[in-house]
């Protein structure tokens, strides 16, 4: 039995000691042995958070010595030597300039005659001072003799003679003592003060493992973007072609880089890559190149701009990209309007702080990005800029349906809310709507190619709906899908084809792209593609196309719900920097408030709008009712805007109509159309009447 385990073991009763009580079994713990108490508390004390730290405070500090004694070492070799020219030369032959090459060879060799220079004069040193000691002892003496002379006869003592040169003996004795006594401390001191000299430089330069250095000298976040952190960063990316030409180079890696200069919230360099290394392999090292500089990845844009082997980059102030920017220019100032033709909305601001702003003229939209990232607020930014041209019509519909769009009410000639398969009907003969006002539009301009006509805008916002519908048709085609039987698809795509010849376009709005939500015909032919977050670089190239993305777009590596209003836009309606591919747009988020009230102001520049919420297809029309229907509450309205809405009325009965369809039908009925201000219009009151006299003889007729 082991001698740290007492049994107390129950003994069966006897008839002796039946009565007595019974003794239960207990059993002791067994007892630690001695070595095991002492490893552990030898183990924890190793890693006590204090043990860790007087360690790491340890290496630290003797680091410092040795890296400023490699670091003094160092500059006193370039100080002394060619190398420094060397290394400059060097940069500048793997940078391509040779003319910078040569100018430091011109100051090497300046370099070498010099110090060539400097050797001959030490070499002839020893015998010009000898020379000069001679004759300057001679001199000295002399001096002192005659100042002896000179005392001696003013005092009338000749030892005086000698009492200068006397005094100069004791001078040298005192000195003689004097270092006498100081030497010893100095040698014992000296190697000291050394000591701290290198460790003052190595602290100074941070000369010690990463893990080694303090808490707050590790933490470097908002630390300003130099040449040598940049160097240093690209030096430890991963890439060895690149590590070992900034190694050859030296300090001169620098000579890869632009100047650093300030852009908006950050700055901005660009960086001109040795040969052997290529731009695609920074820009798959994003991640660790930002965490080199002390950034989060969303903080460092890369790009290529037309400069061969060249990469550039934008690196933002530690947290600047969380700050929101300013209001839109349209909720600021109330007098703003827009100019569709001409004009730019104001859409955000790009990274460098400048204001972004985009053209809208003729241009098909494409506004694509995760669910719950803004995209709509960003497409209705532009709707709300071009509604105060009043010479845009809209026709939008909503395939969401939670009032994102309800401000339009009142302004739009259609207006479709809702997701259901019967608003997918309604918004795919809203497009196809579009597409026989285009054919109209094309057969006038064959006949007159100088006619103008107002621009017609039509949205669809969640378009992913509309291509994922299963419901077909009574011919049995289907209203979704990528195929040419879609009604949908083929819709969309002859808008794209030639829509913009005749101001007819299209904006679409989509989440989470895919070829089965997004067709490639679909989202190729819009003319301006932007993105806010996506979840892998196979649907930022869907949304944007691949020389967008391999030019440095990247809305896949935004931040999912941290960067909601944030875009990347490939377009050639927005201003972006020579020789990039894209430009990162933090767009001005407009409130529902707000926006009701820019579209206040966008109605208050127009006569009045009927705006349709039902598309209506199998009802028998009545001409004159309806061109009263579409004429509501205005006094007048120009013919093009009465024959523009009676086809959204209507695009199978009024979609082929021309004015001389419009004026048949109200001919001999008194609101024949008119001219105003030299344009033909129809007027409100006369098409009343004329109902209303319609009406009277109907009701005569039927009472006879």
């Amino acid at each position: 039995m082991s001698d740290n385990v007492v049994h107390l073991h129950k003994h069966t009763p006897t008839p002796a000691t039946e009565d007595r009580p019974t003794l239960a079994v207990v059993e002791a713990a067994p007892a630690v042995p001695l070595w095991v108490r002492s490893g552990r508390a030898a183990r924890t004390a190793i890693t006590h958070e204090h043990t860790k730290t007087a360690a790491r405070a340890v290496v630290r500090h003797n680091m410092y010595v040795l890296g400023g004694a490699r670091i003094v070492a160092r500059r006193t070799w370039d100080s002394r030597t060619a190398s420094r020219y060397e290394r400059m030369l060097r940069a500048a032959e793997a940078a391509g300039n040779y003319e910078v090459a040569a100018e430091w060879e011109e100051r090497g060799q300046r370099f070498r005659e010099a110090r060539h220079r400097r050797r001959m004069d030490l070499l002839r040193a020893p015998v010009a001072m000898a020379k000069g000691a001679v004759v300057g002892t001679g001199v000295g003496m002399g001096t002192l003799v005659a100042l002896g002379v000179v005392l001696a006869c003013a005092n009338k003592d000749i030892t005086d003679v000698v009492t200068p040169l006397m005094a100069v003996v004791e001078f040298i004795r005192l000195l003689i003592t004097i270092v006498a006594i100081v030497w010893g401390p100095m040698v014992t001191i000296g190697p000291i003060l050394a000591l701290l000299g290198l460790w003052t430089v190595g602290r100074h330069q941070q000369a010690a493992p990463t893990w080694a250095l303090p808490t707050s000298a590790r933490s470097s976040e908002g630390e300003p973007i130099t040449p040598s952190i940049v160097v240093k960063a690209l030096r430890d990316l991963g890439v060895p072609a690149l590590r070992n030409a900034i190694k050859e180079m030296g300090d001169a890696g620098a000579a890869m880089l632009s100047p650093i200069v300030i852009a908006g919230c950050g700055v901005e360099l660009d960086v001109t890559l040795p040969s052997g290394v290529s731009t695609i392999e920074v820009q798959n090292r994003r991640r660790k190149l930002a965490e080199n500089l002390s950034r989060h990845e969303h903080e460092v844009f890369i790009t290529i701009p037309e400069a061969a082997r060249t990469v550039r980059l934008w690196i933002a102030d530690s947290g600047a990209l969380d700050e929101p920017i300013g209001p839109s220019p349209m909720v600021t100032d109330e007098t703003l309007t827009a100019d569709y033709k001409k004009g730019r909305a104001p859409w955000g601001q790009d990274l460098r702080g400048d204001a972004a702003a985009l053209s809208l003229f003729q241009r098909h939209l494409l506004v694509t990005g995760l669910s719950n990232q803004g995209k709509t607020a960003s497409l209705r930014a532009l709707a709300l800029w071009a509604a105060l041209d009043r010479t845009v019509e809209f026709r939008i519909a909503d395939l969401k349906g939670v009032g994102d769009w309800a401000m339009f009410d009142g302004l739009a000639t259609v207006l479709i809310q809702g997701p259901a398969d019967e608003n997918v009907i309604e918004a795919t003969e809203m497009v196809e709507g579009l597409v026989v006002e285009m054919n109209r539009r094309i057969e006038a301009r064959r006949l007159d190619p100088k006619a103008v006509f107002a621009p017609l805008i039509g949205i669809v916002d969640e378009a992913q709906v509309a291509f994922m519908c299963p419901v077909k048709d009574e011919e049995n085609r289907p209203y979704g899908g990528s195929k040419a039987t879609s009604r949908y698809f083929m819709a969309v795509r002859k808008v794209h084809n030639q829509g913009r010849a005749v101001d007819v376009i299209l904006w679409e709005g989509t989440q989470d792209p895919t070829d089965q939500n997004l067709p490639k015909l679909v989202r190729e032919g819009a003319h301006t593609r932007a993105s806010l977050a996506l979840g892998t670089e196979s649907q930022a190239r869907m949304a944007l196309g691949d020389k967008a993305v391999d030019g440095g777009a990247a809305p896949h590596l935004l931040r999912q719900g941290l960067d909601k209003g944030t875009l990347v836009v490939a377009s050639d309606g927005i201003e972006i920097p020579k020789g990039q591919s894209s430009l990162t747009v933090r767009t001005h988020y407009i409130d529902d408030d707000q926006a009701e009230a820019i579209i206040n102001r966008a109605k208050a520049l127009r006569d009045g709008v009927t705006t349709l919420h039902v598309i209506d297809r199998d009802e028998e029309r009545d001409p004159l009712a309806d061109i009263a229907d579409v004429v509501g509450d205005a006094s007048r309205v120009l013919t093009q805007d009465v024959l523009k809405r009676l086809a959204a009325l209507d695009a199978d009965v009024y979609g082929t109509w021309s004015f001389i369809d419009l004026k048949r039908v109200l001919e001999g009925t008194g609101a024949e159309p008119y001219k105003s201000d030299g344009r033909m219009v129809v007027g409100r009151d006369r098409i009343q009447r004329a109902l209303a006299e319609r009406d009277e003889t109907d009701s005569a007729s039927a009472a006879e």
